[in-house]
């Protein structure tokens, strides 16, 4: 009876809410069914979360990083972790720049100073005696020591010194795409273009120079070439007057004779070692400096000189100066490194020191494709 009683007040109850008993059971095991959805939807995410966590750093990487594998001991053991690191892009290798000089053999030549050059010569200026030579007949670029030419043409020429060139387009190195501080543009006196050309290795100038000499550029080169051939230098040839063509090539006797023969001049001289010069290019001040770091230490009593550079070429040297006393011409071409012509010169400069003048022995070295 009683419970025939709740049966009939439960049903009373589902009729009052609008819901049949059927429906109420169902709702019951929707229920339980919707529960026991949600607990395995649980356990999946738990499955996800304990994945690898190589995988799982994976799928934040952008393209800039990528992982790195490393074993670290944690609290006693070995983990596997991995660290992300910036991807380093891949650099082609640029395989080193062959001198004409290494290409001739000429780096095979040993010397006792162990110099970096692979052209050597030292001659007593008064006597002409060589005092040290490698490789001193062989003909090679020569870069910004045509310079020395250069000047030595237009001096004597004896043109208008004060006379005001103006840098054209013509000046623009598209050979090997130099920069310079004049533009387009920009004038000076001759006498201003020789002595940064001369001090500073200007290019613009230096080509300024030549193209203003009668007869244009052509017969500027033509008399660099018949001033060589005067003074005996049958290694030599030119073609511009910058040097910033690999084609402009002479041997380090014939450059020696140059350095002589520019000597005479005291305006070669004095232009050549200035440390420091300022010109002003259409009213701009501009400082130039030596590219001679040389000229300006107390250490060198140096009378003349030139510097030169260029890939073909290497790190050349040309200089007069005193040691121990005896006045010496110093040539070195085809250094290796920014600085070994400098430190070839004060090897050089050493030895003859301890050699003194009484004991010098000449040093001569070959290579071997001169031999053949």
């Amino acid at each position: 009876m009683l419970k025939s009683a709740l049966a009939v007040v439960a049903t009373a109850l589902f009729v009052l809410v609008g819901i049949s008993p059927v429906q109420a059971q169902t709702s019951v095991n929707t229920k339980k069914t919707v529960v026991k959805k949600t607990v395995i939807k649980k356990v999946v995410v738990r499955r996800h979360s304990a994945a690898s966590p190589k995988r799982a750093t994976q799928a934040s990487l952008d393209r800039r990083e990528k992982l790195v594998k490393k074993v670290a001991m944690v609290h006693g053991k070995r983990r596997v972790v991995y660290q992300r690191v910036a991807a380093i892009p891949t650099v082609p290798v640029v395989p080193p720049v062959m001198t004409a000089g290494d290409l001739a053999g000429l780096n095979l030549t040993q010397d006792p100073l162990a110099l970096r050059s692979n052209v050597a010569l030292v001659i007593d200026q008064a006597s002409s005696q060589v005092l040290f030579e490698k490789n001193s007949s062989v003909a090679l670029p020569i870069a910004s020591v045509t310079k020395l030419m250069t000047s030595l043409v237009v001096v004597e020429a004896r043109q208008n010194m004060e006379e005001i060139l103006t840098v054209t387009d013509d000046d623009v190195d598209r050979e090997k795409h130099s920069s310079s501080r004049l533009r387009v543009g920009a004038q000076l006196s001759r006498d201003d273009m020789l002595h940064i050309a001369l001090m500073s290795s200007e290019n613009r100038a230096a080509s300024a120079l030549g193209r203003n000499y009668p007869g244009g550029l052509p017969a500027f080169v033509a008399a660099m070439n018949a001033k060589a051939r005067s003074l005996g230098m049958m290694d030599t040839h030119y073609v511009d007057s910058t040097g910033l063509s690999s084609h402009n090539v002479a041997s380090a006797r014939d450059l020696a004779k140059l350095v002589v023969a520019a000597y005479n001049y005291p305006i070669i001289r004095q232009y050549s070692t200035d440390a420091k010069y300022m010109v002003e290019p259409s009213g701009h001040a501009l400082q130039y400096a030596s590219s001679n770091r040389l000229v300006a230490s107390k250490d060198w009593d140096i009378g003349l000189q030139k510097t030169g550079y260029i890939n073909e070429a290497g790190h050349c040297l040309v200089m007069l100066t005193k040691i121990e006393g005896r006045s010496v011409v110093m040539v070195f071409l085809d250094s290796k490194g920014k600085l070994s012509h400098v430190g070839d010169a004060a090897r050089m400069r050493k030895w003859l020191s301890e050699q003194g003048p009484q004991n010098l022995t000449r040093v001569n070295l070959h290579a071997r494709a001169d031999e053949g």
